[in-house]
């Protein structure tokens, strides 16, 4: 059976983009949201096969720690001409100064190293699995994925990450280009066109009731 999120959450999260995008998301359920990073928690080691194992990894640790339901995202990109990298490794190519302008490079200079220098040969998708965590190991996961292609150089400055050369289907702007409220705001106010919306669309549903 589902269990309902009904008060203060953890967001298991050191990423400042990915908390303010989660934080933006939970707004309209009523539920205070604390990050790991302000409670000074510590990043476990994302020892997972998957998104969805280093997500459990992330909200199991911060459940744990804190004693209360904690919240983790476990997202990347997935370019198919890279059979499937950077994947999960995705945040650890920008390293650990998070230079994701550097990691965008690395993408292009591998795709040209390919010879995919065609928008059908650049084909790739965005990935975030959704964890939430209880203190007595009760989980809900969910899963979901945005497809697009890649473009080079980067446009745009919103966002975070790859967004700047990631183009949704059926769009003419990159993530990069486009506000937040647009990218991952819900209807009626944003189209949930992001990776994280469309997860978190399904986990809403099991888990939290509109206030």
């Amino acid at each position: 059976m589902h269990r309902r999120i009904t008060d203060k959450l953890v967001i298991a999260t050191h990423n400042p983009g990915k908390l303010a995008e989660m934080r933006e998301l939970l707004a309209p359920y009523g539920i205070a949201a604390v990050s790991a990073g302000e409670l000074g928690l510590g990043e476990p080691d994302e020892t997972g096969n998957d998104f969805r194992s280093n997500a459990a990894i992330k909200a199991i640790a911060a459940a744990q720690a804190t004693k209360l339901p904690s919240f983790a995202d476990d997202s990347g990109i997935v370019v198919d001409a890279l059979d499937g990298a950077p994947g999960i490794y995705s945040a650890r190519w920008a390293g650990p100064s998070k230079d994701f302008n550097a990691a965008m490079a690395q993408i292009e200079r591998l795709l040209q190293e390919r010879g995919a220098t065609t928008p059908d040969k650049r084909t790739a998708h965005f990935v975030s699995a959704l964890c939430v965590a209880w203190p007595d190991d009760h989980l809900e996961e969910v899963e979901a994925r945005v497809d697009g292609t890649l473009v080079w150089p980067p446009r745009g400055t919103a966002g975070f990450g790859y967004d700047p050369m990631f183009l949704p289907d059926g769009h003419d702007r990159t993530f990069g280009e486009m506000e937040s409220i647009e990218k991952h705001g819900l209807p009626p106010l944003g189209l949930g066109l992001s990776h994280r919306a469309r997860a978190f669309v399904k986990l809403a549903e099991i888990c939290l009731e509109p206030r």
